[in-house]
């Protein structure tokens, strides 16, 4: 068979595999980023049936799909915001790295990884979900509870932190040393500076000069800039993820909407992709062996999420069934923990399969934890129901009943 015809049925049957399964995922409310990863699995080295035609076309497209996550994650956020949610919640912030990331490092350094490996799964026990955070909160109805704000503003923390921890973790694999890392980490911290400062001072500039009234020429230039961005970001080692992500943050009101409406479906398209790319990247025969350490690495980040969104809401005030939920909604990890073990299996392919086992367990739990942690603990609380113990019978029962009768009671 002829290359390009090869090409072009693989990639059909893929694109349309994944519109199948998203359909699947979505009737009976599940996110469908594990079944994403598992048709990967199945269609990888290793798998049921290996993709070889379209495998290029795939990484390319995996490539593209970072991009647009990042860049419709800035999009939601104004450069106001991220201020405001630095100022307000850093203190969890720092909670939450520290209880989070620290049993990725220990994971790794456990299982003899060695220090760099120990920073990438650091990583992908620490980030949560924003997609499928933000998802759950909407079909629980959730989003005007009080505990809401605290949720989104620690999200907003991670998103941002993402901008630091990703040229490091990009130098890092990079063989770079100290020295070298600490000039991508000022780089990384004065490429967040900057982009803060003028989108904050001149975002209505930079946002009139992308504008167009045509939604073809909106598209085109936004994204022509986002990728040119990421790939001088790519080039400076501050990460192609981290250059999408600072060019949402500098867009910003109708621009920013209208971006955001022709850019998602593109975003799913690319990130399905991305996902399925990952899936392929690992060797099915390699999970089983990591299954135990990531159930156990999946209880124990779950129970310190839980932990940080308590935190978090006591610190806002909150009482203690709110601070449960919001606990319980922060347990989901999903698209930056595969960002960065994507980043990381070519230096450590060890790290691919135990993050592919971790995210598919914390994706399928995290929805269920957001909806009934607070629950199942005031039950427990509660304890288990006790039957009613009966009365005893006043003194004298057994003779007044054989006098009129009536059969005493036993």
């Amino acid at each position: 068979m002829h290359d390009t015809t090869a090409l072009l049925i693989e990639l059909g049957a893929v694109i349309l595999g994944l519109g199948l399964i998203g359909r699947a995922a979505g009737r009976i409310g599940l996110s469908p980023i594990p079944l994403y990863l598992l048709a990967g699995l199945a269609f990888g080295h290793g798998g049921l049936l290996p993709l070889n035609a379209s495998e290029d076309f795939v990484a390319v497209g995996a490539e593209i799909g970072v991009i647009l996550l990042l860049l419709l994650l800035g999009l939601e956020y104004s450069a106001s915001e991220l201020v405001t949610s630095l100022r307000t919640q850093y203190p969890s912030g720092a909670v939450d790295f520290v209880l989070n990331a620290t049993p990725g490092a220990a994971a790794a350094l456990l299982l003899g990884w060695g220090p760099v490996a120990a920073v990438a799964l650091a990583g992908v026990t620490w980030i949560s979900s924003s997609g499928v955070i933000a998802k759950v909160l909407t079909d629980l109805g959730r989003l005007g509870n009080r505990e809401t704000p605290v949720i989104l503003g620690l999200l907003v923390i991670e998103d941002l932190s993402m901008a630091v921890y990703l040229p490091l973790l990009t130098a890092f694999l990079a063989g770079v040393g100290l020295a070298g890392g600490s000039i991508t980490l000022v780089i990384a911290l004065g490429t967040v500076g900057l982009v803060l400062y003028v989108a904050l001072r001149h975002g209505r500039l930079i946002s009139r000069a992308v504008s167009s009234d045509n939604p073809e020429m909106l598209l085109l230039v936004v994204l022509g800039l986002t990728v040119l961005v990421a790939g001088i970001a790519q080039e400076l080692q501050v990460s192609a993820a981290v250059g999408a992500f600072l060019v949402g943050i500098a867009l910003s009101g109708e621009v920013a909407e209208g971006a955001r409406k022709l850019l998602t479906p593109l975003r799913d398209l690319f990130a399905a992709v991305f996902f399925v790319f990952f899936g392929l990247s690992t060797d099915p025969a390699a999970i089983p062996p990591v299954l135990l350490p990531a159930l156990l690495l999946a209880a124990a980040t779950a129970l310190t999420k839980i932990a940080t969104g308590w935190y978090a809401a006591r610190r806002a005030g909150i009482g203690p069934r709110g601070r449960l939920r919001a606990g319980g909604a922060l347990v989901a990890r999903g698209e930056f923990s595969v960002v960065i073990a994507g980043l990381a299996v070519g230096t450590e392919p060890r790290i691919g399969p135990i993050a592919t086992a971790y995210v598919l367990i914390l994706v399928i739990v995290g929805p269920l934890t957001a909806r009934w942690t607070e629950p199942a603990v005031a039950r427990l609380r509660r304890g288990p129901r006790r039957p009613k113990p009966r009365a005893d019978p006043p003194p004298g029962h057994e003779e007044i009943a054989e006098a009129s009768g009536a059969p005493a009671a036993n």
